[in-house]
């Protein structure tokens, strides 16, 4: 990107030698300094660079020069330092031409983008930044100055500078429908990851899973999700079933865990379609262990059976409850035994009368639902989760796993 910008300039620098500055009339070169520009403006034909810079510098040092003789000496030396890839030379040049008043509004914005691009290129970031900058102010947001803004912050590796001006951008790129840069993403992770903030870093892998699913997105995004210290206990099952339904590789342990947890929850039937797909994967059955894995498999086959008898009856007694809970795990049961319509219902009085954890509520209710093969209600749940949820990341990932991945622009 940067030596596309570079070739325009050299064009440009070409054409600041033709530019005819704003002519007053006692505009006129003293004649040492007329002659001396010539005499670069020869060489610069030629390619003859460090001639034209010695004659730009004898223009420069004539005595009595008037602001017109600056000027036009300036856009000489722009134009000179430019071509012979004297980049610090040539933003100073276009320093003075910006800050002169002769110079029109419309070359300004051009002088800018290219002293900006000339101050990157030649590693001022500093300068580039401040160029950018007064660019933007001028001529409004341009997508090329944008990104050179934020490989100026990163390279420079002012993460906080590159997070501050990411952000916004990537947003504006989400409202529009436009599909935000990956490069602009693996900034705002790397960035993030760089000052240890894992929530914009968890952001950042979110929407690269969202708008790029590759495999080491995925891997990223459960990495984070597995180191978490700020997921309880509680919702460690959940960990579980994100990672199994995204293709994580799970061990026989994890299948074992998932299995107790469950059971642990009064939720059997989940734990039998879980030890289910430990089966159908390959991973339980197998070995030494498979005797003790039947014999679990076959007490949560029985507790499951029994857990559906007695549905009508923790039904009634669910309702007799001042709070929701028991209500929504009976529901939450009720769909994992196939009883979608009737399951959800329940759920949802139990979240009306109140339960203690609405946000984990919110997830397990997009979870029955996705189960019960609502996936667009599931989808629309699981949004709703708030950020400030022990909830929330998982949540997060299971939207990523449930939505298509949008097209943007």
């Amino acid at each position: 990107m940067a030596s596309r910008f570079l070739r325009c300039i050299l064009f440009a620098g070409v054409a600041l030698t033709c530019m005819q500055p704003l002519a007053h009339a006692a505009d006129t070169l003293k004649p040492d300094v007329a002659k001396a520009l010539q005499q670069a403006q020869t060489a610069l034909a030629a390619h003859k660079f460090a001639q034209a810079q010695d004659a730009v510098r004898t223009a420069e040092a004539v005595k009595g020069k008037t602001e017109y003789d600056d000027y036009v000496i300036s856009q000489m030396g722009a134009a000179v330092a430019t071509q012979a890839g004297d980049m610090p030379g040539a933003v100073a040049a276009y320093e003075k031409l910006v800050a002169s008043p002769r110079t029109p509004a419309s070359m300004k914005t051009q002088m800018l983008m290219s002293e900006a691009t000339m101050a990157y290129t030649a590693k001022d970031y500093p300068k580039a930044i401040a160029a950018i900058e007064r660019y933007t102010k001028a001529a409004g947001p341009n997508p090329q100055m944008n990104v050179l803004l934020v490989q100026c912050y990163y390279l420079q590796k002012d993460y906080a500078g590159t997070i501050k001006v990411l952000n916004p951008m990537i947003a504006a790129d989400i409202a529009a429908g436009r599909k935000p840069a990956e490069s602009m993403l693996q900034m705002l992770a790397a960035s993030a990851t760089a000052l240890k903030d894992p929530a914009t870093s968890s952001h950042a892998y979110v929407l690269l899973a969202k708008y790029y699913p590759k495999k080491e997105y995925w891997a990223l995004l459960l990495h984070d999700l597995v180191t978490n210290t700020k997921i309880p206990p509680a919702l460690q099952l959940d960990v579980y079933r994100i990672r199994l339904a995204a293709g994580d590789t799970l061990q026989t342990r994890d299948f074992m865990e998932m299995a107790e947890i469950a059971m642990q929850m009064r939720m059997p039937q989940l734990a039998l379609d879980l030890m289910n797909q430990g089966y159908k994967a390959g991973v339980l059955g197998q070995g030494a262990e498979a005797p003790r894995q039947a014999k679990l498999k076959a007490m949560i086959t029985q507790a499951a059976a029994d857990r559906k008898a007695a549905l009508p009856a923790d039904t009634k007694s669910a309702k007799a409850e001042s709070k929701g809970d028991e209500l929504f795990l009976v529901g939450y049961n009720a769909v994992t035994f196939g009883d979608t319509a009737n399951g959800l219902d329940l759920m949802h009085q139990g979240i009306a009368k109140g339960v203690v954890d609405p946000g984990v509520a919110t997830l397990h209710l997009g979870l029955a639902e996705m189960q019960g093969g609502k996936t667009q209600d599931a989808i629309k749940t699981l949004q709703s989760v708030p950020s400030s949820s022990s909830a929330y990341d998982i949540a997060q990932l299971w939207v990523l796993k449930l939505a298509p991945a949008p097209a943007g622009k």
